[in-house]
């Protein structure tokens, strides 16, 4: 994927340059701007399933992982596609490298673009993870292929490589994106739901490989600004 960064961080835009031929898939309203070379399409996020099939597809994982039910192909008729993209939060966006050793799971929220050589596929998660976390429900979405993807963060976004000598306790809502390599299971930290801490759910890593955290929470800035949101008053 040939892109560029631009945009003082912590609100950075992702311009990607596409030839002839070349296509990529990005995030449902995503998009910024685009030249005139550069032609978008919208189309159920079926991964690759046809028919009814697919139509059920893009209804099941809507409703089990919270992804988009469309997706966006943007596709270039000759060289010199340009097209601009942004995630909705405020934060770093970061390439990952897809390749036959490197794949990643996402966490709900974190895709952005990918190329065309690359993909993604929807994987079912343990159950009691499923109901424990947030990290996409009942299914997560595990990348494939060759190529690169596009993540975006809320904050700054920070690798942290397990050698497996140790493992990791990483709060739920803060993790991005995690290797496939990696086992995981999401845990209560400590006492009733973490009422002992304050932490709450967590994700437990253990193996080889990298977990990538966002430096901020966007569940904790809900709960900071909820108390300043206006409400019905009983007598409206």
């Amino acid at each position: 994927m040939n892109y560029e960064l631009k945009g003082d961080s912590p609100f950075p835009v992702a311009v990607l340059h596409l030839n002839a031929g070349d296509s990529v898939q990005i995030e449902s309203g995503s998009m910024i701007y685009h030249n005139e070379k550069v032609n978008l399409e919208g189309h159920m996020n079926t991964n690759g399933k046809k028919g009814f099939g697919g139509l059920m597809s893009a209804i099941g994982r809507k409703m089990t992982s919270g992804e988009g039910f469309f997706i966006t192909t943007a596709s270039s008729s000759e060289d010199g596609g340009e097209l601009a993209i942004a995630p909705g939060n405020p934060g770093l966006i970061r390439e990952l490298q897809l390749d036959d050793t490197h794949q990643w799971r996402l966490n709900t929220g974190a895709f952005l673009a990918v190329d065309a050589n690359a993909g993604y596929q929807m994987v079912r998660q343990k159950a009691s993870n499923a109901l424990l976390g947030s990290t996409g429900g009942l299914y997560i979405m595990e990348t494939q292929g060759t190529g690169s993807m596009l993540i975006s963060a809320y904050g700054d976004l920070l690798p942290i490589d397990l050698d497996g000598a140790s493992d990791y306790v990483i709060d739920n809502s803060h993790v991005v994106a995690w290797s496939s390599t990696l086992d995981y299971g999401i845990d209560v930290d400590s006492g009733t739901f973490g009422f002992k801490t304050g932490e709450g759910l967590v994700n437990h890593f253990k193996g080889t490989g990298r977990v990538y955290v966002q430096t901020r929470n966007i569940e904790a800035l809900a709960n900071l600004i909820e108390p300043f949101i206006p409400t019905s008053s009983s007598s409206d």
